[in-house]
């Protein structure tokens, strides 16, 4: 599996893993509590691996800074995304120096720190984290 297969879908909380393409829409399996469901192609879905972040000079990949912060925290999980905006922000500052503020906003953050902390407790850090590297 891939960042290719987990989808944010808009008006839905989570990740959700797609199992499966239909006629109609998607099958995807909730990352939360492992329900499945089939979701209409009509709704706003968002593949995580197409997602990325603004800072002054460029669009960083989710993925880039997935392992930002799972190198910050040593592959641990990253501080609550119900945290006080400024300590969002200042931890989001540490993890990205260049992010744009103007273009990134603290939903963002909370976005991508709940994202993050969900793979991690899903145990798919793997999915985002370069393994060859630890194995040399």
């Amino acid at each position: 599996m891939s960042l290719d297969k987990i989808l944010s879908i808009s008006g839905k909380p989570g990740l959700y893993e797609l199992k499966n393409k239909t006629r109609t829409g998607f099958l995807i399996e909730s990352l939360i509590d492992g329900k499945k469901m089939s979701v209409s192609a009509q709704n706003n879905v968002s593949l995580l691996s197409e997602i990325a972040i603004y800072t002054l000079t460029e669009e960083v990949p989710l993925t880039d800074v997935f392992k930002k912060i799972h190198d910050k925290e040593s592959g641990g999980k990253a501080i609550n995304h119900k945290s006080t905006k400024s300590d969002l922000e200042e931890y989001f500052f540490n993890v990205l120096p260049d992010y744009d503020e103007d273009r990134v906003y603290a939903s963002d953050i909370k976005k991508v720190l709940q994202w993050y902390n969900l793979l991690q407790k899903n145990d798919l850090s793997n999915l985002f984290i370069d393994t060859s590297d630890e194995e040399e």
